[in-house]
């Protein structure tokens, strides 16, 4: 399902993580992400998120950054997205975390209009930055 983010993303040349690096990073003795699935009623995966803990030094509190939601095309609109995003929310609520958050890409309509519908709403004030590759091998060398 990466692979078809990935596609979905237009971006398949950057699905670059291979299983041991994921199992690593999700069950190692000291996991970086975590992920949740969603299971169709016959017990198939049809869905994932992945996230990890951010801080915000505004609030002094964790919150959770959602790196990847997916749901597989032909069972879109069934709640899938929706209940990964409401199991982040309880987690959430739970440990006390003061933000849930996420980026979505600017053509991606179908996603901005499911998200506002749930009551998200976009950060237009901030650009994301990213330093990967030869930039980042290059300033991590100084």
């Amino acid at each position: 399902m990466i692979r078809e983010l990935a596609e979905y993303e237009r971006v398949p040349h950057e699905a670059r993580a291979g299983e041991e690096q994921l199992r690593e990073a999700l069950f190692g003795e000291r996991p970086a992400a975590f992920s949740h699935v969603a299971e169709s009623e016959e017990g198939e995966v049809v869905g994932f998120s992945v996230w990890f803990l951010n801080f915000s030094t505004w609030r002094g509190v964790h919150g959770i950054y959602l790196e990847d939601l997916y749901v597989r095309p032909g069972v879109r609109g069934g709640g899938y997205g929706k209940a990964l995003l409401a199991e982040l929310a309880r987690i959430c609520v739970e440990r006390g975390y003061g933000r849930l958050e996420w980026s979505v890409l600017n053509w991606n309509e179908p996603s901005i209009g499911f998200y506002e519908r749930l009551g998200a709403r976009p950060q237009d004030e901030w650009t994301v930055y990213r330093l990967t590759d030869e930039a980042l091998a290059k300033l991590g060398a100084v």
